[in-house]
C-alpha cells in the first residue's frame, strides 16, 4: 500500500511503500537530506521534524538506536530520517540549510537596522 508524505518547507508529497524510510522517501522526491553514515543512525545529520503528533502516526515508532541518539530531542518532535518509516499520511519539517540561515539572519539584522533610520 502506498503512503504520502509530505516535505516542509517545500511542500512535496512523495508517494512511498510502507515501511519505506523517511530518507529514502526523500531521495526518491529529489529532496536532500544530508547523512555521513549510511542510514545507520551513526552522524545524526538526518535529523527532521515531526510537527505534530498526529503527524507521529505516519510513522514508525523509534527504534532503540535512535532513542539512543537522540534523547530528549524526540520530546521537541525530532526523528532520524534514516530510521523513522513511514506507515501512513506522515508530514515531516526539514531543518533550515546552515548557510540559507545564515544569510536570512544577516539579511533580518540589516532590515532592523534600516527600520531604525
Amino acid at each position: 500500500m502506498d503512503c504520502e508524505i509530505k516535505f516542509e518547507p517545500t511542500g512535496k508529497i512523495v508517494k512511498v511503500r510502507r515501511g519505506t524510510s523517511v530518507l529514502s522517501a526523500a531521495r526518491q522526491g529529489r529532496i536532500h537530506i544530508a547523512t555521513r553514515c549510511g542510514g545507520n543512525a551513526g552522524c545524526l545529520m538526518c535529523k527532521v521534524n515531526v510537527p505534530d503528533q498526529q503527524g507521529q502516526s505516519g510513522l514508525s515508532t523509534p527504534t532503540d538506536a535512535e532513542r539512543r541518539k537522540l534523547g530528549s530531542m524526540m520530546d521537541q518532535g525530532t526523528r532520524l530520517a534514516c530510521q523513522a518509516k513511514v506507515t501512513g499520511p506522515a508530514v515531516v519539517v526539514l531543518p533550515e540549510d546552515p548557510l540559507k540561515a545564515a544569510i536570512r539572519r544577516q539579511l533580518e539584522k540589516q532590515q532592523a537596522e534600516d527600520d531604525l533610520w
